[in-house]
Order: C-alpha cells, then structure tokens, then sequence
C-alpha cells in the first residue's frame, strides 16, 4: 500500500522499498495549459553546478542513464527512471519540477500528484491541487535528497516565473537562444517503464509493454544552458531565429512654458541633462551626490542606465533562501535559533510551554501535570519551567526568545543539562530530577536534568556555547553552565564578590561548580550569565 505523504513530510527511501531502481510519476493537468515537467541534479550546495544533470524535454537522460525523461507512462503526464545507486556523489539532490508554458497559474491545476514506484509496487504518493497555489507559474513538487541516505520530501512549494526563473533560482544561466541541430529520434522507453492505465489502473511494474507511439514533437522555449559542460541539442527548434532584444525607448525631452530651453529634464530623463536656472551648464551636482574623485571614469550624473529588475525577482524568489531545511530524522535544525520535530502518533515529544513558534499537521498540545509531566513541571518550579506534550502526525517548530538551538542525539547514553537550557526532548527518553545543594542560587538550589536512553535533546544557550574539557581543576559559573557529561561530578563551590548586574546597586552571590572527571568528559557553557 502506498505511503501517502502531506506537503513537508519526509522520510528514509529505504523504509518505502529496498530497490534502488525507482519510477516516478507526475500527474499534473488544468484547463488550456500545458506544462514542462524537469529535474534538477544539484549539488551539496543545491545548486545546478553541472548542466547535464537539468533533466528536462531537449535533455532527456544524465551522462550515465541514472536519470531518465520516460515520457507519459500509465495514466501519468510525464514520468522519470531514477536508478539511485548509479547517481554520482557529486549530486546530492534531485528536484521534480512543473512549469506552465505559456499563460496561466498554478491556481488553475486540477488534482495532481508525484508518486514513486518501485518493483511494480507504488510506495509513496504526493496529492496536489490548485487550491494550494495562488498566481504562481511553477511549482517544486517533490525533491529526493542525500543524507547520510537517500530520502524523499513532498515539497509542494509553488514559484513564481517560469522555466527560465526556475534554472536561474538554482544557479544555472540562460543564453541567448540560437538556432541548434535537430533533435536526435527520441530513444524508446526502457524496458523497465509500467505498463498503460487499465480503468482502474494496477501500480506501475517493469515489464517490457509495447512501446508507445513517439508524440508529435512541440515548440517550447527552451532555456539554452550556459556551463562549462553545454548538453547536445539545447537550444530553439530548427527554424526558429533568433530575437534580439527590443532597443529601450529614448525618453522624450520636453520643456515646461515659460523656462528657458535646454535646462529642464522630466523625473526619470537620463542623469547629466539638467542645470538649475542661473547654474553653469554642466556643473550641478544634485544635493547628497559624491563628487567626483581622481581617476574616476563616470562622475555622477554620467547618464550610465541602471539594468531593469527582473520579472522573477519577486517575493517568493527572494524568500526561497529561507524554504525548509530538509530532514534527514524526526529533529532538524532549521537554523540557528529554530528547530524542528517531525511527529508521528507513537513518537510524542516534551516541550518547554510557549516554546510552540508554527506547526503543520494534526498536532495535540497537552498542558497539564500528571504523571510524568506534573513530576517534571513541580520539580522545575523553582527555575520558572513547565513543559507540554506534543503529540500527533506532523511537524512542530519550536524556539525561545531567539536562542541558539542544539539537537543533541543519546545513543544509549547519559547527559545532564541544566535545566533552564532545556527546550524540547524526546518522551521515550529516562528522565531524572537531580538538585545541588549547597548552593545559594535563587529558588534554593541548581536543578539538573539527567537524560538516559536513545533520543534527542534540544538545548538551548544565549549567544555560540564552549565545550571545555574537563581537567584537575574546571570551574563554571553556575548560572553560566548548560550541559555536561555523565561521568563529571559536580560540585558547588561558592566565593563571596560584587558583580555588576542588570539593575544598579545590586549585587549577588557567585556561585561556581567544579567539575571533576576521568579524561574525555565534558561541561559545555554559554557565554551569558542567567
């Protein structure tokens, strides 16, 4: 049974199937439009630094056949073969793209899809519909991506602009179109491609069908690549010239009644036209403008034409720096100061309460205190912290106040944490209380947390933190420390000094911990004092 994912979920391909020979199908339609359906290989960096590996109709395969343009296959609009095991190290990510050819927006899609087959069996399925876009021209449907393993994201991220736009977002360039060779005969479909649809169509397989007619070949627009590598037969159809730029209009000069000829320019006339009435011509500088300095070729107001601003360059294009970080498990970090925990129904999380910035899914946030929850939220009392459970199918960012965020991963270990610098943890983690005494610190005493098992913890820190190791003699200020390893002791220490404070004459007692340790422990510290 297909796995159906939601826009955002993630998960292993090898928990949907063993094989590394995949087919993927991309079902997209809409009224009068029709669509370029492409994949980018791209590179640790997710940009497209090698051209041969843009998948899309003049390019139809990579160098080394692991990734393939199929054609319609089985009921879907286009269809790829992504062999897994043959892509080069080089490429750490593909990116299944739509674009519109011609006018229209993404709004306009009917239902659609992107599913992933392997073996004749469809594991994976991404629904789509245009209620879920609004103007744009193009959308990023699913992406497979290298992480220690390779792994699969149903992205659903629409994009303004086109084909062009969309290469040029993953740092690829588009040339001058000129006239190319024509077009090879367009390879078969392997062997390995699915069958056609039935009325109620059976999961795609790889027998061997008869092939299919080869579709009249249409007229697209296709972006020429630029690189150091330039595929065969990219470029416009035989035929077609190519089109120079229209030249840009020269404004028209005009003079108000009553001034002088030659001294007035409308807003926008290029610079170095304009003189005030009684100035001599050529030497006004408007006010706030540099002067001009020795060498320098253009003074100000040399009439140099600032280049148009791209269509594309819109808000969705600007903002696609901050997409979604992808997952390689259950917690991501999303950047410095965010951090995020993919649930499902049997992997609930603890969170500090507030600590909840979005979330998408179907996600229940418990406040209350009983069980292991009430024991952890009245022992914390004291360091001003309560925690809520997060539970359900989906995706929870968390932060606090902009603090720097660490996910820390328990692999049949301990770790104690401070527990002010605790944001988030795994439930199925051993959890225990422990206070040190002995030490003036407000609300009684240093409450620690000792984390046991396999799981993640998210700390959190004010400002870059320190792991210092852990020596004959290491002291932390205790308001200072945030982590530690199991095997260091900590011991209070207090010395009686006036420190500055954040409120004038005020002034508290320092209370240090010694750590004491076999070599190879740890204490980690923030650079900030609670």
């Amino acid at each position: 049974m297909a796995r159906e994912f939601q826009r955002g979920h993630k998960a292993k391909i090898s928990d949907l199937t063993a094989g590394t020979d995949l087919y993927v199908g991309v079902q997209i339609s809409g009224p009068g439009l029709t669509f370029d359906i492409s994949c980018f290989g791209l590179d640790a960096d997710e940009r497209l630094s090698d051209d041969r590996y843009f998948i899309f109709f003049n390019q139809p395969k990579s160098p080394e056949d692991a990734i393939q343009l199929l054609g319609a296959q089985s009921g879907d609009t286009e269809s790829f073969r992504v062999t897994l095991d043959q892509i080069p190290r080089q490429i750490q990510k593909l990116s299944f793209t739509a674009t519109i050819d011609g006018a229209g927006q993404m709004s306009q899609v009917a239902p659609g899809y992107i599913r992933i087959v392997a073996g004749g069996e469809e594991v994976a399925r991404y629904a789509f519909n245009g209620s879920e876009f609004t103007t744009e021209r193009a959308v990023m449907l699913g992406d497979f991506y290298l992480k220690d393993v390779w792994r699969f994201a149903a992205v659903g991220q629409g994009f303004d602009g086109g084909l062009d736009a969309l290469l040029r977002n993953f740092g690829g360039e588009v040339a001058e179109e000129e006239p190319a060779p024509a077009a090879p005969e367009p390879a078969q479909s392997p062997t390995f491609a699915p069958p056609p649809q039935q009325a109620a169509p059976p999961a795609p397989g790889f027998g061997a069908p008869a092939p299919a007619p080869a579709p009249a070949p249409s007229v697209h627009n296709a972006p020429t690549i630029v690189g150091n590598t330039p595929p065969a037969g990219v470029g416009t159809p035989p035929g077609v010239p190519p089109q120079a730029p229209p030249a840009p209009a020269s404004p028209q000069m005009f003079t108000p009644p009553g001034a002088p000829p030659g001294q007035f320019a409308p807003p926008g006339a290029p610079a170095g036209q304009f003189s005030p009435p009684g100035a001599p011509a050529g030497q006004f500088t408007p006010p706030g403008a540099p002067a001009a300095f020795p060498g320098q070729a253009q003074p100000f107001g040399g009439g140099t034409q600032l280049a148009p601003v791209p269509p594309e360059a819109n808000v969705r294009v600007v903002l696609t720096k901050y997409a979604e970080a992808p997952v390689g498990d259950r917690w991501t970090e999303q950047n410095p100061y965010l951090v995020r925990a993919t649930l499902t129904k049997d992997t609930p999380i603890l969170a500090k309460q507030g600590s909840m910035v979005a979330y998408q899914g179907d996600i229940d946030f418990a406040h209350k205190g009983s069980g292991l929850l009430g024991k952890l939220t009245g022992a914390l009392t004291g360091q001003g912290m309560a925690l809520m459970r997060c539970t359900g199918n989906g995706e929870v960012f968390l932060a606090d106040e902009a603090s720097r965020v660490f996910v820390i991963r328990l692999q049949g270990e301990q770790l104690y944490t401070s527990a002010r610098g605790v944001l988030a943890f795994d439930e199925s983690l051993d959890t225990e209380i422990r206070r040190i005494e002995g030490a003036g610190l407000e609300g009684g005493g240093l409450f620690s947390m000792l984390f046991s098992g396999t799981g993640a913890v998210a700390v959190k820190t004010r400002g870059v933190p320190v792991v210092i190791p852990v020596g004959p003699a290491t002291y932390v200020d205790g308001n200072a420390v945030i982590a530690w390893s199991a095997g260091a002791q900590a011991v209070t220490t207090t010395s009686l000094r006036l420190r500055r404070s954040g409120y004038a004459r005020q002034t508290a007692e320092a209370v240090n911990l010694q750590f004491r340790g076999a070599p190879g422990n740890f204490v980690v510290v923030q650079p900030f004092e609670v």
